[in-house]
């Protein structure tokens, strides 16, 4: 039989079962599931996984930062985001605004010019689609004339 994992009582079970009620969304009941289980019957962390169906060592990563934090632990955003960016969306936005003013002065922005701009704002190389993902973020297309497009007279009804 493996230790028991056991929860701080930052919160009585039924100030717990409160917040599992005014939770929205599955994966922060779940969490919050964990507590009350590790709060009302402590057990090795295997049988709480077993019990509340996530991994084990998700059962002790939260029970671990519910010990340390308390209840603002739990209430995180959730899965997902973007962790590793290079810069805040905001951030991108400001470093794209020049792109823009040139482009509304009729002028040509680059991919490439723009990649070397960004390496040189992070101080690092950065891969193209890098670039291309940054630019699709904020709503920018490739939009070139197609070879040969000029417009062609119209031959129909001149006979």
């Amino acid at each position: 039989m493996g230790k028991v994992t056991k929860a701080v009582s930052h919160l009585k079970p039924e100030e717990i079962l409160e917040r599992i009620k005014q939770t929205a969304g599955f994966w922060r009941v779940q969490k919050w599931l964990v507590i009350l289980n590790a709060t009302v019957d402590p057990r090795p962390a295997k049988t709480l996984a077993l019990h509340t169906g996530l991994a084990e060592q998700t059962v002790h990563n939260l029970v671990s930062s519910y010990n340390r934090y308390g209840p603002a632990a739990l209430e995180t955003s959730g899965r997902g985001g973007r962790r590793r960016a290079y810069l805040t969306t905001r951030q991108e936005s400001t470093f794209l605004q020049p792109f823009i003013e040139k482009a509304i002065a009729g002028q040509i922005a680059t991919a490439a010019e723009i990649k070397k701009s960004f390496e040189k704002l992070l101080g690092r190389k950065v891969h193209k689609t890098t670039i291309y993902r940054l630019l699709d973020r904020h709503g920018w297309r490739k939009l070139i004339p197609r070879p040969g497009a000029e417009p062609q007279p119209s031959t129909s009804g001149m006979n």
